[in-house]
């Protein structure tokens, strides 16, 4: 759904390549509430219902599991709160863009956090947990080094497998099914 929004609404507004991801969303332009709402408060709020029930999971994983689940519902409520803190249009250096950065910062850093903690606490996730950790660290340092929105691109599709790939490998087996 976050993926169909940003690009479904980018194209609606005719906005070029390589801005921000969460521009359509910004102050003032057309159908920015409906693009926050389902860009990225409807699918985080998603991901954090399930991330909230995913200690259950797992009840004899550890600390360091039950905190990389945390992490992992505190990066699903940052990603929702990024759409009640749109960009504004006007001022993409201040402003209320700022809080929206901010947001975005911490989304990351949870995110990655989270990752590394399930790279060594979930075997059952590890080689993705392990990805999602080199995607982080990677869209960090493209803006140094590639096009504009790059990272924001990178990140997203990061968060989208690795959420997926949590939600599908973590719940326990079901009668006559085994998860490796």
């Amino acid at each position: 759904m976050t993926w169909l929004a940003m690009f479904g609404f980018a194209r609606a507004a005719a906005l070029p390549q390589g801005l921000p991801l969460a521009l359509p969303g910004a102050t003032g332009l057309a159908h920015a509430p409906a693009f926050n709402l389902l860009a990225f408060g409807a699918p985080g709020l998603a991901v954090a219902a399930v991330a909230w029930r995913a200690r259950a999971w797992a009840p004899g994983a550890g600390l360091v599991a039950g905190v990389a689940l945390r992490l992992w519902l505190l990066a699903a409520l940052l990603f929702a709160l990024q759409g009640a803190l749109p960009l504004d249009a006007g001022e993409l250096d201040g402003g209320g863009s700022r809080a929206h950065a901010t947001a975005w910062l911490l989304w990351a850093l949870a995110f990655g956090a989270g990752a590394a903690l399930a790279a060594v606490a979930l075997p059952r996730v590890r080689i993705a947990s392990l990805l999602a950790v080199a995607a982080v660290a990677t869209a960090l340092a493209l803006p140094a080094i590639a096009a504009s929105g790059a990272a924001d691109r990178v990140l997203l599709l990061a968060w989208c497998g690795w959420t997926g790939w949590l939600a599908w490998r973590l719940p326990p087996a079901r009668r006559g099914r085994e998860h490796p």
